[in-house]
């Protein structure tokens, strides 16, 4: 989505990740024959999941994405399989033993070495903790307060995200897997697109002068990034370790960084390579 935020606005990407995504996946399971929500209990989890995972997590990530350094900013995001261990092991008592426990580490130290800078990397390796502190917090607004920092922003949203995630098991005791996810991100991103249109009115203004890869970009971000993808791991979620699942997040700098190389000539150094590896 690089390339579509600057002729649109991350907050219109937000909602577009969200609503025409839901209605497919509505529709998908619809011709299914899966079960639609029909009690009380249903449509509220249903709103309560679209409030937590889908207008909180993408509202925040807007947020953090318009103020936020992209190394750090990824790094907080991305981090938020250990929130999910911590909440998955008090509420569910999910237990991930000492590999685990190993794996998650792993998971973080690879994603440092990804996507801090380097001048950042150097200073934590030669314990210069002021060099890796003035890296890593470059671009930060320091004088602006807690709200206009992207930094907290970007960390409600990996908190949501990771409250999203354990909570779907529960969603999923009164609402069909796929049904919860179409309505939690077509529910969860009406208000996104509501604020949008009422305080973006420039962004509506020029939709007729997007080009055709950009065009591509949101159909490819809407459809395969978030109905595709959020419909395959709320369904897993559902049933397997939340822990694990939530483990293959770590996974998406590394594709990231792949496709920025073939799509976008984007490079990585040596230090980046060996963050992915591992």
């Amino acid at each position: 989505m690089k390339t579509v935020l600057p002729a649109t606005s991350p907050l219109f990407v937000a909602s577009v990740r969200l609503v025409p995504a839901g209605a497919v996946l509505i529709a998908w399971a619809a011709l299914n024959k899966r079960p639609w929500p029909n009690t009380a209990n249903a449509w509220a989890a249903i709103a309560l999941f679209g409030l937590v995972d889908g207008t909180m997590f993408q509202g925040f990530l807007s947020e953090g994405l318009q103020r936020t350094s992209a190394g750090l900013g990824s790094v907080i995001i991305d981090s938020q399989p250990l929130t999910v261990a911590v909440l998955a092991s008090v509420i569910y008592g999910e237990t991930i033993g000492a590999g685990g426990v190993f794996g998650l580490f792993l998971g973080v130290v690879g994603l440092l070495m990804l996507e801090l800078p380097r001048e950042a990397l150097e200073g934590l390796f030669h314990g210069d903790a002021a060099t890796a502190i003035a890296a890593i917090t470059s671009g930060v607004d320091a004088e602006g307060g807690l709200w206009e920092s992207g930094e907290w922003w970007m960390l409600l949203a990996a908190q949501s995200m990771a409250v999203g995630t354990v909570m779907v098991r529960w969603v999923c005791k009164y609402v069909d897997p796929v049904m919860a996810t179409g309505w939690h991100m077509a529910l969860g991103g009406v208000p996104l697109l509501a604020y949008s249109v009422i305080n973006e009115p420039e962004v509506y203004s020029r939709l007729g002068e997007l080009t055709g890869n950009e065009v591509g970009g949101l159909v490819y971000t809407s459809m395969l990034g978030s109905a595709l993808a959020y419909g395959a791991f709320f369904y897993f979620a559902s049933r397997g370790s939340l822990t694990k699942l939530s483990s293959l997040t770590f996974l998406t700098p590394m594709f990231a960084a792949l496709f920025g190389y073939i799509l976008l000539g984007e490079t990585l150094d040596e230090v980046q390579l060996a963050g992915a590896l591992v």
